[in-house]
């Protein structure tokens, strides 16, 4: 993860999820037929120590991570400014809500 999140972002450090987009905007999201929105990896190792701080599963964490990811493919960028991370954290939390509704 560490070589993956210095190679495409010029952070050398680890992360917990990664997210590459095939589309730099919504715009160009085709609208008229199913399409890839791109590719996430997550950080098993880092999931799993963040499942134990957060007092959650570990599934319950790689799910947080997948949603995060997901918004960041469809351009959510909580890097961008405080009130864009505000927007995506509502966001994360809207889509783990409807998630559990779902059982």
């Amino acid at each position: 993860m560490k070589k993956l999140n210095t190679l495409y972002r010029g952070v050398g450090r680890t992360t917990d999820v990664l997210s590459f987009p095939i589309y730099e905007n919504a715009a160009e999201m085709p609208a008229d037929r199913e399409f890839l929105l791109g590719d996430i990896v997550i950080n098993l190792p880092a999931a799993e120590r963040q499942s134990l701080e957060h007092r959650v599963t570990l599934y319950e964490e790689v799910r947080r991570l997948l949603i995060h990811g997901f918004l960041h493919l469809l351009g959510y960028d909580h890097e961008k400014s405080a009130y864009k991370g505000g927007k995506m954290r509502r966001r994360e939390r809207e889509l783990m809500d409807a998630l559990e509704t779902l059982g």
